[in-house]
């Protein structure tokens, strides 16, 4: 019995490394659909969202059965509802890869993001691709160091993030209100998908050690 609790508990991080690795590939193609007007990657990121939703509710109904037939206690409890949280996170970051594929499809064949973002857009890429790959990492290996820098990348995206309303409410600015409006959403979705990135770091720390970091406001 405790052989096949162990696998149930191996099968359980290889679903949430596939889904680390889905949610990464997602907002990677859809940045590149955002700054490229890619409308490929767009409908990709899109298709394949219930993908991650999948692995999502596997993960669920694999953490329920374990508790049902089982009946973990103390740190093997931690664990199953842990790894719960876990998924959920990840399961977010997928969402909001998609709301930024599908706002570079609906702009399509134009590029969303406007000329003076275009940099900060890229810099806010490149944070969320380097965080999530931190979380996959942090979670097939158990690097905890790995899970413990990310609030440091968190903070470089909060300032990317602030730097967009820098730009945008700057003398400069000549885009209009609907690019703005635009601009100020997707900005959102990647400060959200790192914050949820940080929030799933915290879950692979106190998987390994049983210790939380403390936490940090919104």
């Amino acid at each position: 019995m405790r052989d096949e609790y162990r696998a149930d508990l191996v099968q359980v991080n290889r679903l949430l490394v596939w889904m680390a690795d889905a949610v990464r590939s997602a907002m990677s193609r859809a940045t590149n659909a955002l700054l490229k007007a890619d409308q490929t990657d767009a409908e990709e990121v899109i298709a394949r969202d219930p993908e991650v939703n999948a692995l999502y509710r596997l993960v669920e109904d694999k953490v329920y059965d374990l508790c049902a037939r089982q009946a973990p206690v103390a740190s093997d409890l931690r664990l199953v509802l842990t790894a719960l949280h876990l998924a959920a996170d990840l399961e977010r970051m997928g969402d909001l890869a998609e709301h930024v594929a599908k706002t570079a499809l609906r702009r399509h064949p134009n590029v969303a993001v406007p000329e003076p973002l275009v940099e900060t857009f890229e810099q806010m890429g490149t944070v969320a691709d380097r965080i999530a790959g931190k979380i996959s990492r942090a979670i097939s290996t158990s690097d905890i160091v790995a899970a413990g820098q990310l609030d440091r990348d968190d903070d470089e995206m909060d300032r990317l993030h602030t730097s967009l309303f820098t730009t945008m409410f700057g003398p400069g600015w000549s885009e209009g209100t609907e690019a703005a409006v635009d601009s100020a959403l997707l900005g959102r979705y990647y400060e959200r998908y790192a914050d949820h990135a940080v929030n799933a770091g915290r879950h692979v720390v106190f998987l390994v050690t049983g210790e939380a970091l403390d936490s940090r406001p919104e």
